[in-house]
């Protein structure tokens, strides 16, 4: 599949019907019931795709994936706005990433918490992992702004599948904070942000330190929203995302501390 092409994901939730009466007083009557359908979701999403240099001449190599959700400004049917922030910039200005980057894009008036949108994430990083030699072990996400909502959120969605996430002036749902402290995090956020208050992510790690998990937190004192320009530009960034992997979650000996 191309950097422009398109994927289809056919969710299919079943299950099975029965009653049972439950007598309530005043000969009131409940009954439990359980639903049996077939609902079909359809999504698709259009994205750019990043190879690192060494793809094509190492075929025996599996690399690690990151995930990139760009802000509310990038929505659309334009794919070149999502060239304008991140990694994508960066690969499209000429800067070499070891790792593959795959860049979706949210179509317009739409938000990366939706339920369609968080589907056609998982999707797209399940289509890559059957057409590319992605290493299932190190898959990142990050995101900024609108795309920061969407990496706390995805990262919840399926916590088992982020080797490290790494969300950029956003927030998320504290009591989400369970699920995500195993995964390596660092958050970035501008300490003057007049759009998506600092306070946003302060919650977010304040709830995943309280819940018992580690998270790297930086804040650059004089940004206003715009962190990700600073965060995406640190090569410290991109070399702590490498040290991170699903096995030394799972052998913790063996891996670095986030």
């Amino acid at each position: 599949m191309n950097a422009m092409g398109k994927l289809r994901l056919w969710l299919v939730l079943m299950g099975t019907a029965q009653g049972l009466a439950l007598d309530l007083a005043k000969g009131s009557e409940m009954k439990a019931m359980k639903l049996d359908r077939t609902e079909t979701i359809h999504v698709e999403c259009r994205y750019w795709l990043g190879l690192p240099p060494g793809y094509d001449t190492e075929p025996n190599r599996r690399w690690p994936l990151l995930v990139f959700l760009h802000g509310a400004g990038e929505r659309g049917e334009d794919l070149k706005l999502v060239l304008k922030h991140g990694p994508p910039k960066l690969i499209a200005a000429g800067r070499t990433l070891p790792m593959i980057v795959a860049a979706p894009q949210c179509p317009a008036g739409e938000w990366w918490e939706n339920t369609r949108e968080i589907l056609a994430v998982r999707a797209l990083v399940d289509e890559l992992l059957h057409t590319l030699r992605v290493d299932p072990d190190r898959i990142y996400l990050t995101g900024l702004s609108m795309g920061g909502y969407g990496t706390w959120r995805l990262a919840a969605e399926y916590p088992e599948l982020w080797a490290a996430i790494v969300p950029i002036c956003g927030g998320g749902r504290w009591f989400h904070a369970d699920r995500l402290r195993h995964i390596p995090t660092w958050v970035f956020h501008g300490a003057k942000d007049p759009v998506v208050p600092l306070r946003e992510s302060e919650v977010m790690v304040e709830a995943i330190r309280k819940a018992g998990g580690t998270v790297r937190f930086t804040v650059f004192p004089e940004a206003g929203h715009d962190a990700w320009t600073a965060a995406y530009d640190d090569p410290a960034l991109y070399d702590w995302l490498l040290q991170q992997s699903r096995s030394m979650r799972l052998h913790p000996s063996t891996g670095s501390t986030p």
